[in-house]
């Protein structure tokens, strides 16, 4: 299908519309009443639906109120085709209410860029988002307000059609974009969130890790994951939650001894976009919240009245957990919505003075943050007041500058601080009531007015409350939102998880705090099971003594002919007597001196305990688990032989979140029962995200003094895990962490049971690794391979 006559391609003088106008001139109804005016256009228009008859007049009025002649004659044209398009009057009726709107916003010269989009959604599957596209256009103008922008836009929706329309054989797309109806419906939002370039990226970087997944896909382009919601905040200005999430996760536990997880909320920080009028700013900030599953901060902040968005999350944080350690939950049922407004108000500022009691520097962040309203601010004659109160209220009881005049304002404020002197009379309880009495000797009448004050009254780093009620009886006051407590980020009985980034080779760059990963002690088997697996291997551990034998260093070595040392050489002494004597130049090193020669090397052995270890080893009756158990017993106790420090560790992962480092024996544990009930354990399960455990085992080792630190890799595949569809992603992640422990002094050597490990083994680990193809050899080659890479 082409193009109407009236709308031509974009090209270097085509961005405006009187160039085809005067082709359509000639078309145009003579100037008559609006009644013929109206009919002749109708007629132009050619269509039958009886839909279009109820608008059309009202929709033409408008559209004759906007654009000129030639862009009316394009308007039509356009409209014409989209009703011969066979898909119903609804692309044709969005378009006619719609384009009016768009030309005020964008300018006319946006047709030319959505009749091509139109075009190729009509050749392709994807006939029915048509209309949607038409629909979202008003919202999307609205934020871009230009042709060239809006053109950039129409690009981008094409683009995603081409790349996620489904083809079956491989040619042509023969299904429709599963993600394009989603796009369409959130494109007026992500449009205000992001400029274009980041939209893009973020469009792009979803399609690369979820384009194959058409149900990943439609919740990725819907922002229902974390994330996506995480990677479109990176397109914004600011600092994100999950970039600093484990400073802030360290600081809630060093400072207030909570181990509570840390989960953005989506948010529209009113400081980021300047061009929200006022009541939409004040609207679309959500204060920070506790509920069941942990502390909620923003997704993204930015520094705002010279307080970095570090600070600002600092100070969110505290007030959090000093609700958490000082509030006492209070009844609801009998207290009135203005009552609660100021008892949540006299308890933030109860809490935020026994914050500043412990930490004193942050009284500079709560200051600048908390905003200083006049006090003649409100006009009470045209909107409530109430918020403005209580506003100046809690100023007062925080800033003693405050130079509000009020009489029962200081006084509150001097009640307010005699209590927190008290003590024990510093309660959630006594500052109920001083703010009760506050509220019933400063209401207003006022104060029922549909119409609120709220410049000037948000106080954001403060929470929202939600825990400091309580409701006896359920009613349709209290906050009835469903509350579904999310996973927690720390084991019940372990440490939180330490977060590492993660390596993305399509952009070549880190993905920060990417990962999750667990510290674990292995639970305990039976030590039996390992003896007894030593004395199977019996063979293979005397040929292994023999070696032993060989490399046990020797505590100290001579050092003779020193001219200096600590001890006379007398053989040398003598002979040199003797040339002196007979008149010939003695021999003057006639000293000797001792050093200790012994081994200084820290290992450290990583076991890939994915689910793959489990399967059996073809011609034995052994599995891949059974016989690395094997083989790392024999080389412990070869370690312990040899005196090296010696740490063993296992790691499997169910997706970022979850990689668990299993520890089986510590750097400082004797080769004893207690390290071989924890191998005997071992068992593998999930999946091999090797990069993290990489970079953990690396930050370990890396803490031990040796001359010699050397990692050692045993696993049977390819990095691989379960929320990672490209298969070169992981790899590439662990070939970018061994170059970052290489960059830290460490020695990485890779031992794969994997035939095929030659494809990828030396992507990752260079020229350092081995290959162990008959994996029932696995005891005898590991301790050998041990000691060549140490001799």
């Amino acid at each position: 299908m082409t193009l109407p006559p009236a709308v031509v391609a974009r090209s270097a003088d085509a961005g405006a519309f009187p160039a085809y106008g005067r082709q359509a001139d000639s078309q145009l109804p003579p100037p008559v009443g609006p009644a013929l005016r109206h009919a002749a256009w109708r007629a132009e228009l050619d269509c039958r639906f009886d839909a279009v008859d109820a608008v059309f007049d009202d929709c033409l009025d408008e559209a004759l109120r906007v654009l000129g002649p030639a862009a009316m004659a394009a308007y039509i044209a356009q409209a014409r085709w989209l009703g011969k398009l066979g898909r119903g009057p609804e692309p044709l009726l969005a378009f006619l209410q719609a384009w009016p709107g768009v030309t005020v916003l964008a300018g006319d010269a946006t047709l030319p860029a959505l009749a091509q989009a139109l075009q190729a959604l009509q050749k392709s599957p994807n006939g029915r988002a048509i209309a949607p596209l038409l629909h979202s256009l008003v919202a999307v103008a609205r934020r871009l307000r230009s042709p060239e922008l809006m053109a950039q836009y129409l690009d981008l929706v094409v683009e995603l059609m081409h790349r996620t329309s489904i083809s079956i054989h491989g040619h042509h797309a023969t299904e429709p974009s599963p993600g394009l109806p989603t796009f369409l419906a959130r494109a007026p939002e992500l449009v205000s969130l992001v400029p274009l370039a980041g939209l893009r990226r973020w469009l792009l970087e979803g399609l690369r890790l979820h384009g194959s997944h058409p149900q990943r896909q439609i919740d990725f382009l819907d922002l229902a994951t974390p994330d996506s919601r995480a990677l479109l905040q990176r397109q914004r200005e600011g600092t994100l939650l999950v970039d600093v999430e484990h400073q802030l996760a360290l600081t809630l536990r060093s400072l207030w001894g909570q181990a509570e997880p840390l989960v953005p909320y989506p948010v529209r920080d009113a400081g980021m976009d300047a061009d929200l009028d006022a009541e939409r700013s004040a609207t679309a900030v959500t204060q920070p919240y506790a509920d069941d599953g942990g502390l909620r901060l923003p997704e993204v902040l930015r520094d705002a009245r010279s307080v970095s968005a570090m600070d600002r999350y600092r100070a969110a944080l505290a007030h959090l957990a000093g609700h958490r350690r000082w509030s006492e939950p209070q009844v609801a049922d009998n207290l009135s919505p203005l009552q609660r407004l100021a008892v949540e108000c006299v308890e933030d500022s109860r809490v935020d003075h026994l914050v500043l009691r412990r930490l004193p520097g942050l009284r500079r962040v709560l200051l600048a943050l908390h905003p200083a309203p006049r006090e003649d601010a409100c006009d009470t004659t045209k909107a409530s007041g109430l918020r403005h109160r209580l506003a100046c209220l809690s100023r007062a009881l925080l800033d003693p500058a405050h130079g509000y005049r009020d009489p029962v304002l200081r006084e509150v404020r001097q009640r307010f601080h005699a209590a927190l002197a008290g003590g024990a009379e510093s309660s959630t309880s006594a500052m109920a009531d001083l703010a009760l009495e506050w509220a019933a000797r400063t209401r207003r009448q006022s104060d029922q007015l549909a119409r609120v004050h709220f410049e000037g009254t948000q106080v954001d780093y403060r929470d929202d409350n939600r825990l400091l009620w309580t409701f006896i009886e359920a009613g349709d006051e209290e906050d009835s939102a469903e509350r579904r407590p999310l996973p927690r980020q720390t084991d019940p009985a372990g440490l939180p998880p330490r977060l590492y980034p993660e390596w993305d080779a399509t952009t070549r760059s880190q993905r920060p705090d990417w990962v999750s990963v667990y510290d674990t002690l292995q639970p305990a088997g039976q030590a039996a099971d390992i003896d007894a697996l030593l004395q199977r291997h019996a063979a293979e551990a005397r040929h292994l003594r023999r070696l032993l034998d060989l490399l046990k260093p020797q505590d100290r070595t001579r050092l003779r002919y020193q001219e200096q040392g600590t001890e006379l050489d007398l053989d040398v002494a003598i002979r040199s007597l003797s040339d002196w004597r007979a008149g010939a130049q003695p021999d003057p090193r006639i000293h000797m001196s001792s050093r200790t020669d012994g081994r200084d090397i820290a290992v450290l052995l990583l076991l890939d305990l994915s689910a793959s270890v489990n399967d059996p080893v073809a011609g034995t009756d052994e599995t891949v688990l059974g016989l690395s158990r094997a083989a790392v017993a024999l080389l412990a106790w070869a370690i312990a032989q040899l005196g090296d420090q010696l740490a063993i560790a296992g790691f499997h992962s169910n997706t970022r979140h979850e990689v668990r480092y299993l520890h089986i024996k510590g750097f400082a544990e004797v080769w004893d029962d207690l390290p071989k009930a924890r191998l005997a354990g071992a068992t593998g399960a999930f999946s091999t995200r090797m990069g993290a455990a990489l970079r953990h085992a690396g930050h370990l080792l890396s803490g031990r003094q040796a001359d010699k630190k050397l990692l050692l890799v045993l696993t049977d595949g390819q990095p691989a895990d379960v929320d990672v569809n490209d298969p070169d992603h992981l790899p590439a992640d662990a070939a970018q962490a061994v170059c970052e422990l290489d960059r830290l002094g460490l020695y990485t050597h890779c031992i794969s049971l994997d035939a095929k490990a030659d494809d990828y083994v030396g992507r990752i680990f260079g020229k350092h690794w081995t290959v162990i193809d008959r994996v029932a050899q696995l005891p005898q080659r590991l301790p050998e391979l041990f000691l060549t890479l140490t001799r």
